[in-house]
């Protein structure tokens, strides 16, 4: 078997005591993580002398996974398992102690609650590997997992009866306003503030990292990870092109196997003066090439747009107030569309921070309505600065509850991946299914429609601010004109 410390089994990062749900050391459930764990040399600096890696196989399948140095000379691999049966590895390295190392393991079962990653499916629309309809809520916590044990947990806590299932957060700490605090640690080794070792990392930095990207996959929460933004004091920024690269290989080496990781290759990238346009698209190639998984890859703008139609954009990550443009956006870059910042329900000076409650909570439908997903903010002024978008800890809004009600009415019709969005780009909504279900409203001037068939239409008022569904009556097939942007309306034989 080799020279291991513990090769082990495990539903994260395999060593630390923060782990849970541990199995057998040969079985490992599907869409879980298996770990090779290797002891090798220490000295020089092992994060660029060595070299390590595996092929793992399954009949006559390979995959290939990148291992990472975590410090006190141990080295890990990390793969995640999509087929069940027994999976047969090979360690690569340029250090003989490292290299060759065999072994085998069964893959099981998943257990309940793990549907696997998140994958497009049918073009527009998102799934579970195992085919679970995915219907994304997500949410911001920018800087959530460096604000030090006792925040993180109590945001753990929130998030166990909020509606979301996606989590942006960033890698890097963040500097900005309402967010000023030092974090509690840095991804590299060196002294704050602009002091670092690019070319060493700082492993509890990232054991720490994982370990709460891990408590998010036991919520069934997706962690859309951030890799580079520009708020920033401690010039992680400002990298050369060699020292970028690493990290997102490290990042890659070291996180890919989490089957609720998303990659986010920035917030707001079009303002970081230190990159070119062709750097975003030399990070994109990397993590194509060297995540084994195809995680979900999307880019986040401030100004102007990454060109989303390139092939190895996965979703459009979209910062807009634009919500009439979705059908657009769907039909311009043919794949999912992710309002993942259309501005956030607050009180703050900044624009981008004072959306009503009503405002947060309509921008979901008008998305849904457009076949596209939306993601929340909060940003309500705190005296300590504890503002949800920023550092998480406790909701303080009024939209989530009407969110949580939003994803219910959604989840409980016809599949999304089933209606189409029929509407405009002129404030006409209409997401349908011809001749079964249709959602319309109108935010502008009467919006005319065709209702398909020759049976009448049960039409119902559906109210997003109370939560109820309200019956209006009876509609006969044929055209169909909204007046009223009082409510969302809905159609059913």
């Amino acid at each position: 078997m080799g020279q291991f410390i513990i090769p082990m089994v495990v539903m994260g990062s395999s060593i630390p005591a923060w782990v849970s749900g541990a199995q057998e050391v040969d079985k490992v459930e599907r869409w879980g993580i298996f770990e090779v764990s290797l002891e090798g040399p220490s000295d020089g600096n092992p994060f660029v002398d060595v070299e390590i890696s595996a092929q793992f196989s399954h009949g006559d399948r390979v995959v290939k996974a990148d291992g990472f140095y975590d410090g006190d000379g141990v080295y890990r691999v990390r793969f995640m398992p999509d087929e069940m049966g027994v999976w047969k590895y090979v360690t690569k390295s340029n250090k003989s102690e490292l290299d060759g190392k065999t072994g085998e393991f069964t893959c099981v079962e998943p257990s309940s609650g793990n549907h696997g990653p998140v994958k497009v499916r049918n073009t527009y629309n998102l799934a579970y590997a195992d085919e679970t309809p995915y219907f994304q809520i997500g949410t911001t916590c920018y800087a959530w997992a460096h604000q030090g044990d006792e925040m993180e947990e109590q945001t753990l806590k929130t998030l166990e009866t909020a509606p979301f299932n996606k989590m942006r957060m960033c890698v890097f700490p963040k500097a900005y306003a309402y967010n000023e605090n030092e974090p509690v640690y840095y991804p590299f080794e060196g002294t704050p503030l602009k002091d670092w070792d690019f070319t060493r990392f700082n492993p509890e930095f990232w054991q720490h990292f994982e370990k709460r990207v891990m408590e998010l996959q036991k919520l069934g929460i997706e962690a859309d990870i951030i890799l580079f933004h520009t708020y920033d004091r401690w010039d992680f920024e400002n990298m050369d092109a060699e020292s970028d690269d690493r990290y997102i290989r490290y990042a890659v080496a070291r996180l890919s196997a989490y089957r609720n990781v998303w990659w986010s290759l920035a917030n707001e990238f079009d303002i970081m003066p230190a990159k070119k346009d062709s750097d975003w698209d030399r990070f994109f190639w990397i993590i194509r090439d060297h995540d084994p998984y195809q995680r979900m890859r999307g880019i986040h703008n401030c100004r102007k747009w990454y060109d989303h139609t390139q092939e190895w954009v996965i979703h459009a990550s979209l910062q807009t107030s634009d919500m009439a443009g979705g059908i657009r956006y769907r039909r311009q870059y043919k794949k999912p569309v992710i309002y993942d910042e259309c501005k956030y329900e607050g009180n703050i000076p900044q624009g981008w921070g004072n959306l009503t409650a009503l405002e947060m909570t309509m921008r979901f439908w008008l998305g849904g309505l457009s076949g596209c997903y939306v993601g929340h903010g909060e940003t309500y002024k705190h005296p300590e600065d504890l503002l949800w978008w920023a550092k998480g800890g406790v909701l303080r809004g009024q939209s989530p509850e009407r969110i949580a009600w939003f994803r219910d009415f959604m989840t409980s019709g016809p599949a999304f991946e089933e209606l189409e969005p029929m509407g405009d780009d002129q404030g006409h909504y209409l997401l349908a299914k011809p001749g079964e279900y249709y959602l319309a409203y109108c935010a502008s001037p009467d919006f005319t429609f065709e209702l398909s068939g020759d049976k009448p239409y049960k039409v119902d008022g559906v109210d997003p601010w109370n939560m109820k569904i309200v019956p209006l009556g009876t509609a006969q097939p044929g055209k169909y004109t909204l007046s009223s942007s009082d409510y969302v309306y809905r159609f059913i034989p």
